[in-house]
């Protein structure tokens, strides 16, 4: 495995596979998701199709109805949304005490970070530099229950927040965060934290609410 890499699951391929297919139309908003013929389309067993509808459930991408059939959300009851902003809230209070403590070495290597981000060759790999840069700062804090809390909030979400975004756009809005914490502006982290965090949600759900 090349360094940097993680290991992806089945479930990790089949959470992401049906993510394509909603965010490209093929799966609408209120068409029904049955394990065994998602199964028999990715040519999985059903056991990672379970697992994968349980964590596509948590984000807030589908509702698993009675008869075990899971239906693609509508936007009237999408979580998507209720996800991101728990998400800035907690992430951008962890911006707000980062740049409280941050060193010029920490910024440095989230330069650093962010520069492998902008020229990362796929998707993992961007995937595993993009949690990387996030759990630098956070670590920064120094708060152990925050940082618990945002591994169990990541977990949750698989790989970390959905989003359909272009790669530039994210080493932007990371950059925005550094430029932050380089001043020492806990205000203006937090801010563009959470920015950078609705904007995800905003990129998947265009007519949904976009401002915290």
């Amino acid at each position: 495995m090349p360094p940097g890499l993680s290991y992806r699951s089945k479930t990790d391929l089949v959470a992401d596979a049906l993510k394509e297919m909603m965010q490209s139309g093929e799966l609408a908003p209120g068409a029904t998701l049955r394990q065994r013929d998602v199964a028999e389309q990715l040519g999985v067993s059903p056991t990672p199709v379970r697992e994968a509808f349980r964590r596509l459930e948590a984000e807030g991408f589908i509702v698993t109805e009675a008869h075990r059939a899971a239906v693609v959300v509508r936007s009237a009851n999408n979580r998507l949304y209720e996800n991101a902003v728990i998400r800035a809230s907690l992430e951008g209070l962890g911006a707000r005490l980062a740049a409280e403590r941050i060193q010029d070495d920490d910024l440095r290597e989230l330069e650093s970070i962010n520069e492998q981000l902008a020229n990362a060759p796929d998707h993992q790999a961007a995937l595993v530099l993009n949690r990387r840069f996030h759990f630098r700062i956070y670590e920064i804090t120094e708060s152990p229950v925050l940082l618990a809390q945002l591994n169990l909030l990541w977990r949750t979400l698989g790989d970390g927040p959905p989003t359909d975004r272009p790669l530039s756009e994210s080493v932007a809005h990371h950059q925005d965060i550094i430029d932050a914490l380089r001043t020492r502006d806990g205000g203006r982290a937090e801010a563009a934290t959470g920015h950078h965090i609705i904007d995800a949600f905003a990129s998947l759900a265009p007519e949904a609410p976009s401002r915290l």
